[in-house]
Parts: structure tokens; C-alpha cells; sequence
């Protein structure tokens, strides 16, 4: 490829004048200035444009207000007039780019639209106004560079990364003493350690921790049964992920989703991956089981297997991703479900989201029980629409050929509703003034056994905000009535942020579930959270958590002192003094 070069005027001057040529307007190919966010990872952003857009190191982008959201919304509150964020690009591929969140009012979400600053796009318009009108007398060809591109790239700093060996985070120990009630109580003190990181580019490379993690590290006599405290504490996520906009590979390692198709739940493993082009990728992957709010939780399952997935089109239009592969679930290394899965999911733009992962697999019986053919084990469809800035329907539809092994203390705080409510369901999501809003779910719960039609209802209200206090509350109400259980639950949830520096969260409950597959049980809890910073390194996290009902009739008290730390502040520091 040939591009012209420039030669010195004083080659042109011993040329006869030529005449005047009439100018012909050359139309301007249309600049792309809005980008979707594709992933978050902590202060980096991923969005979906890149050099080909125009991009470069150092573009600033930033996310501008919602026209029809009310200005005093938390979530569409202004850092100045119009603009909620602001990130600088750090690191660009031809069809992507990494961002850092410079300064924002909340976090962003996948789907957030960002666009190029004001500043940004005069640069754009400037340079397509000269690169249209300049005109030379004369020209030569050579083989490589393009003097114009290259004079406006020059003019462009190039800051190093500042992603590169970012961390943040904090690391402490905590005492935890747990007072079982009731006749043969007894008391026991475990000690523990926590940690919360999100490090990117560690030592120059590609490789990202990020993730919470909570455990214990001794213990005096060990409690009676798992407390609901420890099993909140089994659900976390920590994990080592390599991602890499210049390489073909991915890989994780760690408490992860598989990103392709969160629908397989938690897994302890790890996944490898290969993009073959930038629409598709293919990977193995393997661990197992063994947060207490998933579908098939076991600690002694074993889960490994291989998946496709596709995907394409544009977050401005229409988008889609579909997934499918196989293996098998193992349990005490004996082959104990072979399965197939498939996870689709398609967009046009936000008013509409399809949502549908399904499995097929074949039971390993029980010696003494009929064999059980393949066929489909699960099935989950959400359908969701928009209709209006401040209302969303959906529609949704469940499935489980088989008893769910979710740990049941997690009924009251809500984080197995999407397994109680079985068969078809509808609901609404609704922001009304005052920074309320309203949600409910209702729907007929039918499977393959049962003998007839039951009805599961849930309502609840949020308000943010409240009485301009930062006070925020959750209410909810929930009935459920399907094949394998049955029961209700009501629980309240009252949070409170200042800054970085308090937090405090207080939520409690009651839930009556009924099994005729487990011990049917009443109770309700109560969980106090405070967290409160020492200066600018060091933190206190005060837990409280009481339980009656049953067999769980207890007290447990955890201290948490720990050590806080954030290299960003001085990175950027650097950064700044380092920029031309």
C-alpha cells in the first residue's frame, strides 16, 4: 500500500502554475462518538469500540446524564452539569478498548452507554475539517506512514497504563463466639480472616485478582450445625482471570461463573478458553460445587465439561449470545449425571432481553429405585420488556425435574427466590417519585408430579433516600408452593452509607418451609452489620446475627480489625506528572 508524502515547496515552485481546480467537497465518514460498557472489572471498564472507532490512549470518555430520570436519583445524580462519570481510555484493541473510571457518582453497569467528552469531539471535528481542506501542489508515493494520521496521533499523550499493578482493597482478622441456646447449649469462638481485592494487570501482566473471601482459620470446639452467618459467607467470589484484549486465550481460576454461562452456578475451578475469531470462542472447564444458594449444590460434586459460544450484533441494536456444550457431574469421583446444556441470550437495545438456559441429563439411580431415562432436567426462560423508562415486565418460567439442593436457612434473605417460584410467573418493576420503588411477581407453580396447580405470589417496595437521609429500605413479602416445598416469608432491610468511612446494614426476617423431602421448619433471624473506617488505612466491621426456630437457637458476635489499602491515588499522581 502506497500512501503520498509531502514534497518541499521548492519542488513545486519549478512547476508551471497550474490552474485552478474547483474544489470538491469530500463527505466526512461518520464518527462513532457512544460506546457500550461490555464488562466491569473494579475501576477498569471494557467497552465495545476501539482503535478502528478512533480510539487512543488517553480519549476521555464520559457517561451523561438521563434526560428522563429525575435529577435528584441517586443513580443519575450529576458530578457536573450533565455528566454522572468520567473514564480516560488506558489500553486500546481494534474492536475494544480498556477504560479507568476516573470519577463517578455510582458504579457502572454492562450496557451503560459512555461517549466522547465535548473536548473529544471538537479533536474529532477538527481533524476531519483539516484533513478535508488542506490541499498541496504536489505529491510523491512511498511504501509506509501516513504524515497526516501521524501528525494528529503526535499530538495525543501517551501516559502509561495505569491499570498496570493497581490494587485495592483490605485484609483483616476477626474473633467470632456463637452461643447455642436451649437445653445442652453450649458456646464456641472461632478465629477467622477476611479479604477483598481487586488487583489488575498484576506485575505487568494481563493476569486480574478480584473477588471477597471469608473463612476460618481455628477453632476451639466446633458449633452444633452451620450458623446462618456461615453459610452468607459460602456464597462468595474470588477469582484469577486472565484477559487480554491482544491475545486469542482467556482463562480463570478460582470461585467463578464461567462467563459464557453463568446458568452452570458457582464452581470451584477454573475454565481455559480460545477465541477463534472475535464472534466466537470455545474452552473447557472444571471444579465444583459448592455455594449453598445454587441449584445443585454439594460439596462433594465434581462438575467438568467443554462449551461453544457465539455472539455478535451491537448493544445499540440488536445483540445475542448463545452457548452449548457438555459433561458430567461426579460425585465422590463416581459418574453421577452426564449432562448437555445450552444458554441463550438476546437484547434489542433496552427494551427487550430474552433470557433461556436449559439442561438435559440422565440421573445415576439409586440402587434400590427405578432407572431414570434422559430428559430435561431444568429449564429457566426470563423474557423482559421496557415499556417505559420507569416500568419493566417480565415474564418467567422454571423448571427442575428433580429436588433443588439449595441450602434452606437462605429462604428469608432472598437469595433463592428465583428457585421457589416454579412454573409461570409474571411480574412488574416499577420507579415511582420520591425514590420508590415498587415490585411484585405472581404466578401458577406446576411440574410433572404435581397433582395440581399452586398459587406463588411476592411484593415489595424500595425507598432510597428516605427523608433525604441516605437511608435506604427493602421490604418484601413472598409465598411459594411447589412440588418439593412449600411456605412463606417475610424479611426488612434498612442500610445506611457515609462516604467510604460507616456503613451500616440491619435486615431480619421470618420463614416457614414446609418439605416432605427435609425437616420442615419456623424461624426467624436477625442480621446487624456495622463497619466503620480508623483514619485513612485501617477499619472496624462489627457483625451481629441471632436465629430461633427449630434447631437454630443461637447468638453469634463477630469482630473484624483489618488494614485498608489503595495504590490508585498515587499511580494517578504519577501518571499526571509523567504526561507531556
Amino acid at each position: 500500500m502506497t500512501v503520498p508524502l509531502l514534497v518541499p515547496a521548492i519542488c513545486a515552485a519549478q512547476q508551471p502554475a497550474p490552474a485552478p481546480a474547483p474544489v470538491v467537497s469530500t463527505p466526512t465518514a461518520p464518527a462513532r462518538t457512544a460506546f457500550h460498557v461490555r464488562y466491569v472489572n473494579g475501576t477498569n471498564v471494557y467497552i465495545d469500540g476501539g482503535r478502528s472507532a478512533g480510539l487512543a490512549e488517553g480519549t476521555k470518555l464520559v457517561l451523561k446524564q438521563d434526560p428522563t430520570k429525575p435529577e435528584n436519583d441517586e443513580r443519575n445524580a450529576a458530578i457536573e452539569p450533565g455528566v454522572i462519570a468520567k473514564l480516560t481510555v488506558v489500553s486500546v484493541a481494534s474492536t475494544s478498548a480498556v477504560c479507568e473510571l476516573v470519577v463517578s457518582k455510582r458504579e457502572l453497569a454492562v450496557d451503560d452507554v459512555v461517549s466522547l467528552s465535548d473536548a473529544e469531539v471538537e479533536k474529532l471535528v477538527e481533524k476531519n475539517t483539516v484533513g478535508n481542506t488542506r490541499r498541496y501542489p504536489m505529491v510523491v508515493t512511498f511504501s509506509e506512514g501516513d504524515p497526516l494520521d501521524e501528525e494528529v496521533r503526535d499530538a495525543i499523550p501517551r501516559p502509561p497504563l495505569p491499570e498496570v499493578n493497581e490494587m485495592r482493597g483490605r485484609i483483616g482478622f476477626d474473633m467470632s463466639t456463637i452461643s447455642q441456646l436451649g437445653q445442652g447449649g453450649s458456646s464456641s469462638s472461632t478465629y477467622g480472616m477476611i479479604f477483598r481485592g481487586d488487583f489488575t494487570r498484576i506485575m505487568g501482566t494481563h493476569w486480574n485478582l478480584n473477588g471477597y473471601w471469608r473463612g476460618s482459620l481455628q477453632s476451639n470446639s466446633a458449633p452444633a450445625q452451620a450458623t446462618l452467618q456461615d453459610s452468607i459467607n459460602r456464597t462468595y467470589l474470588m477469582s484469577l482471570s486472565y484477559i487480554n484484549p491482544n491475545s486469542r486465550y482467556l482463562a480463570g481460576i478460582g470461585r467463578l461463573y464461567l462467563p459464557w454461562a453463568s446458568s452452570l452456578e458457582t464452581i470451584d475451578g477454573g475454565y481455559a478458553g480460545r477465541q477463534f475469531s472475535s464472534k466466537s470462542v470455545t474452552g473447557i472447564f472444571a471444579g465444583s460445587t459448592p455455594d449453598p444458594t445454587a441449584w445443585n449444590y454439594n460439596p462433594q460434586n465434581k462438575i467438568g465439561g467443554a462449551f461453544y459460544n457465539i455472539h455478535g450484533g451491537s448493544y445499540e441494536n440488536l445483540h445475542y449470545s448463545s452457548t452449548f456444550g457438555g459433561g458430567v457431574n461426579l460425585l465422590n469421583w463416581s459418574v453421577n449425571r452426564p449432562f448437555f446444556f445450552t444458554e441463550n441470550n438476546f437484547s434489542y437495545k433496552r427494551y427487550v432481553t430474552l433470557y433461556h438456559a436449559m439442561q438435559i441429563d440422565k440421573p445415576t439411580a439409586n440402587p434400590l429405585t427405578p432407572a431414570v431415562s434422559a430428559g430435561l432436567g431444568r429449564s429457566l426462560l426470563s423474557l423482559r420488556f421496557q415499556v417505559h423508562p420507569r416500568v419493566v415486565l417480565d415474564l418467567t418460567d422454571t423448571y427442575f425435574r428433580d429436588v433443588p439442593t439449595y441450602d434452606k436457612t437462605l429462604i428469608g434473605t432472598g437469595l433463592l427466590d428465583k428457585y421457589l417460584f416454579q412454573g409461570v410467573n409474571g411480574g412488574a418493576r416499577v420507579e415511582l417519585p420520591r425514590h420508590i420503588t415498587g415490585y411484585f411477581s405472581l404466578g401458577q407453580s406446576s411440574t410433572s408430579s404435581d397433582s395440581k396447580s399452586s398459587l406463588n405470589t411476592l411484593f415489595g417496595v424500595t425507598m432510597s433516600n428516605i427523608w433525604k437521609t441516605g437511608i435506604m429500605a427493602d421490604v418484601r413479602y413472598s409465598k411459594f408452593d411447589s412440588a418439593f416445598a412449600a411456605g412463606t416469608y417475610r424479611s426488612a432491610t434498612v442500610s445506611r452509607d457515609i462516604g467510604e468511612r460507616f456503613r451500616l446494614n440491619l435486615q431480619g426476617g421470618t420463614y416457614v418451609y414446609n418439605s416432605p423431602l427435609a425437616a420442615n421448619s419456623s424461624s426467624f433471624f436477625v442480621n446487624l452489620m456495622c463497619d466503620t473506617n480508623l483514619g485513612a488505612r485501617y477499619f472496624v466491621e462489627n457483625d451481629f446475627t441471632t436465629q430461633r426456630g427449630g434447631t437454630q437457637n443461637y447468638n453469634q458476635w463477630t469482630t473484624t480489625f483489618g488494614y485498608r489499602f489503595d495504590n490508585r491515588s498515587k499511580m494517578r499522581r504519577g501518571v499526571h506528572a509523567n504526561q507531556p
